[in-house]
């Protein structure tokens, strides 16, 4: 009976994603219900409504939470407010990993909120690992077209069988296609959901030069509107599966339309500022799921080391976050 519920209501949310992704028709779920505090003692707080939480990071510690079942492909979402004023070297973190039960090779679809020093913008990175390729690393990085310290706005990754796509605010903004040539490079190992802050010091900011100044703190994330939906699987069967049915509408729904992708490329013109598609000097050769656009690697083909981090081993080996679960989180 669990499990026709779970998959009636996949079904559900892929019906309402074919038809253009209308979010607000989606069910939002009660923090309780769908996530675990991970860590960071009394640095989260739930609100009252069970629906919004508050991450910190302060002297002590970061915090973050992780969801309570882990999915095979999906849909994944949360309306998200940054930290305001001076926040260089925190580091917001929304993702999909399996790092804890695949410590030599994970897989990983990150959404990470790089801050910055006052009167710069935050800027966001996005980046996937399969089968624990952290030597090669896929990130991108953007600007945004708004302020997003003064509301929420909402981040959403959608991963399916040959496709993952990342939303803000329901545009695409980035599609990887999952080629013959990537292989095991593609994420494709059932992962859980967790969100995070944490001290990014030594890369998140110029490379290390601005770090986390806590004369600033406590630095605050706040989480609403949370949508969790996907295969939930049982992590101790050998070969886990979803039904033929919804890998199917996961695959139509990763179909974006031309709408979508008109919206998608004006995006990436505005406003991407680095592509490891043009990276000619972590790469020597182009990795083969890369199409080349020629007006982004004249615009991209400036590149200094020194302002870009990318995503620092600790990370995906867990050290600035622990699966020890914590019981008796606040409410404001």
């Amino acid at each position: 009976m669990e499990f026709l519920t779970r998959f009636l209501g996949f079904m559900s949310l892929f019906t309402s994603l074919v038809s253009g992704f209308t979010l607000q028709n989606l069910p939002l779920i009660q923090f309780d219900e769908g996530y675990t505090q991970l860590f960071g003692d009394q640095n989260l707080i739930v609100h009252r409504d069970g629906k919004s939480v508050r991450l910190t990071l302060d002297e002590r510690t970061g915090s973050g939470f992780v969801s309570n079942d882990i999915y095979l492909h999906g849909f994944f979402s949360s309306s998200i407010k940054l930290p305001a004023d001076y926040s260089a070297g925190v580091v917001i973190a929304f993702y999909l990993s399996n790092g804890d039960m695949y410590e030599k090779n994970h897989d990983e679809i990150d959404f990470e909120f790089l801050g910055n020093i006052r009167g710069k913008e935050w800027r966001i990175q996005t980046n996937i690992y399969g089968n624990g390729s952290t030597h090669l690393g896929r990130e991108e990085r953007y600007n945004l077209w708004f302020d997003p310290t003064e509301d929420f706005h909402q981040y959403s990754i959608l991963w399916s069988p040959s496709h993952i796509i990342f939303f803000v605010d329901n545009v695409p903004i980035r599609e990887v296609k999952r080629t013959a040539s990537m292989g095991g490079d593609f994420p494709a190992k059932p992962m859980s959901l967790y969100a995070t802050i944490w001290d990014g010091s030594k890369w998140a900011t110029n490379g290390g030069k601005y770090g986390v100044n806590y004369k600033y703190a406590p630095y605050v994330a706040q989480f609403t509107d949370m949508i969790l939906h996907g295969c939930a699987i049982d992590p101790t069967e050998k070969s886990p599966s979803c039904e033929d049915r919804a890998v199917e509408d996961l695959r139509v729904a990763s179909e974006i339309t031309e709408t979508q992708r008109s919206k998608m490329e004006s995006f990436r013109r505005k406003h991407m500022t680095y592509s490891y598609c043009y990276d000619h000097m972590r790469y020597k050769v182009v990795l083969s799921e890369c199409v080349v656009n020629p007006g982004e690697a004249q615009r991209l083909r400036v590149y200094d080391p020194v302002t870009f981090g990318g995503i620092p081993h600790s990370h995906h080996h867990g050290k600035h976050r622990s699966k020890i679960r914590i019981a008796g989180t606040q409410s404001i």
